[in-house]
């Protein structure tokens, strides 16, 4: 097979998934592996959510990225130093400062995970035509998600079997880290092999000093037309989202008297480890086909709405607290569509941002001012649930998804883009 006309079903789904194993490492299993060991919601939340920070401020770097190195080199580079920082997680688990320690060592992982990102967006832009990114757009945002689904799923199962087997929580995720480090070992490799290799992906070629271009390539990005809109599109899109995932799984563990649903590791990994999934793929999927067929511009609206609908489901929950996991699992299932399907379209659109030159730096800006859009809602969602309860804050969070509808209604964009 041929290196560079290689298919991207061999290597889209494994770059994505790959690249979403150590973000959710950081922002799903590190809240279920503290809640696990007795930390409240108020610290989880507000510690955790300063993992984003790398995420935030990686354009600060990301035209070194660009002038630097082929993406795919910094892509296979990079998988390999987050594989040895997941297993390093593993031995924080039984210091004394184990939370400290843990932290550090996720905060540097993060670092390495962001700039993983920028070579891995940028590759893939790089890599396929703008027809092909909007066909494989749905793959790529199912497969990240799959790896946040694992995680919540498959992961989460095993450290609650592996608890109940050994009785320390600390060892239970010693081995779940563990198993994580090797798998991203094996994606590395993989990779290594089955990347190919875009004529496109070369280091840029600067104009004057390096400096001189970094200044230049972060100037031609606050220079695009109605980049007001733009940036309020980005920060406010996932307003209610970013404040709802946060809470969703404490939510889940919690106990039915602290307003949640009193479920287990094992059952919150069954929950989203088979409906979750199966109807994660059927949205993203879907959604990435619509893109390539009708255009970003005429799926837009729809999407918006598909993608947080479905959040009205928590309010649903917590106000009734089910017990039967068959129906904790459909509202789950519509929860995991709707963000599948929907979420391609706010792919896309950063995609059709960064259109032109600079397009690695400048999509990694744009996935940037999303993650600010998510790190600031997040640091203070614990602290409102414990002041609100579970059943005022879901209808809180739904209420700040209405500014992702005003941005939707402002931004422009062209008809035809997602189609050629």
């Amino acid at each position: 097979m041929n290196a560079v006309q290689r298919n991207p079903w061999w290597w889209v789904p494994t770059l994505y998934f790959g690249q979403g194993i150590p973000y959710f490492a950081v922002m799903s299993l590190s809240l279920v592996m503290y809640k696990n060991t007795g930390f409240s919601n108020t610290d989880i939340a507000f510690y955790t959510s300063w993992l984003y920070l790398p995420w935030v401020i990686k354009p600060l770097w990301a035209p070194i990225v660009e002038m630097f190195g082929t993406k795919r080199q910094w892509t296979v580079l990079l998988q390999g130093v987050v594989g040895v920082a997941l297993a390093l997680v593993a031995f924080t688990t039984h210091l004394p400062a184990f939370f400290q320690v843990s932290l550090a060592v996720l905060w540097l992982m993060a670092f390495a995970s962001a700039t993983h990102d920028i070579a891995a967006d940028g590759f893939y832009i790089l890599a396929l035509g703008q027809k092909e990114q909007a066909a494989y757009v749905g793959v790529r945002s199912t497969f990240y998600r799959l790896a946040n689904i694992t995680g919540q799923g498959a992961l989460v199962a095993l450290a609650g079997l592996l608890i109940k087997r050994t009785g320390d929580p600390h060892v239970a995720w010693a081995y779940v880290f563990g198993l994580l480090g090797a798998v991203f070992a094996l994606l590395c490799v993989w990779h290594f092999f089955m990347l190919p290799r875009p004529a496109a992906d070369t280091p840029a070629r600067l104009q004057g000093s390096p400096f001189t271009e970094f200044f230049t390539t972060f100037g031609a990005f606050f220079r695009k037309p109605g980049i007001l809109t733009i940036l309020g599109f980005l920060l406010l899109f996932r307003l209610g989202e970013s404040q709802l995932l946060k809470m969703a799984v404490p939510f889940l563990l919690d106990p039915l008297a602290k307003g949640g649903l009193g479920l287990d590791n094992e059952q919150v990994g069954f929950v989203y480890g088979t409906v979750g999934i199966v109807a994660l793929t059927a949205g993203g999927l879907l959604g990435g086909v619509a893109i390539a067929r009708f255009g970003l511009k005429r799926c837009l609206w729809p999407m918006a709405f598909i993608v947080h609908l479905p959040d009205l489901v928590f309010i649903y929950l917590s106000q009734a607290q089910p017990q039967d996991l068959g129906i904790i699992g459909a509202a789950l299932a519509v929860e995991q569509f709707g963000y599948g399907f929907g979420f391609a379209s706010y792919l896309m659109f950063m995609i059709m941002v960064a259109d032109g030159a600079h397009k690695t730096a400048h999509y990694a800006i744009c996935t940037g001012f999303m993650a600010l859009g998510m790190m600031v809602p997040q640091m203070v969602s614990g602290k409102l649930q414990e002041a609100m309860g579970y059943q005022h804050f879901f209808i809180w969070a739904c209420l700040a998804t209405i500014p992702a509808f005003v941005m939707t209604a402002l931004v422009k964009v062209d008809p035809e883009f997602g189609r050629k």
